[in-house]
């Protein structure tokens, strides 16, 4: 049993990491470049919480932070299976 859930911790450490990583990439990459200027002007006169790009970003940034949470439970899951395993 202690096998299974150092396996699955793992497993799951590793998955949310990356999930995590893709997501906050997702929402930095975006800033780096100048865009549209057409675009940028209109978007400019919008209230910040209307602007598309910043929907994008808090939507990706949530993402990132539950995938992160995930990789956590994963490192708990781990830790208990050795404790389990008597891995210590």
């Amino acid at each position: 049993m202690g096998l299974l859930l150092m396996i699955c911790g793992l497993v799951l450490t590793g998955t949310g990491t990356w999930f995590g990583y893709r997501n906050a990439r997702e929402a930095i990459v975006p800033a780096m470049g100048a865009g549209d200027p057409t675009r940028a002007a209109i978007d400019a006169a919008r209230p910040l919480d209307a602007r598309v790009g910043m929907r994008r970003v808090v939507r990706s940034v949530a993402a990132a932070i539950a995938w992160l949470v995930l990789a956590l439970y994963g490192l708990y899951l781990a830790q208990t299976g050795m404790i389990v395993g008597g891995i210590t």
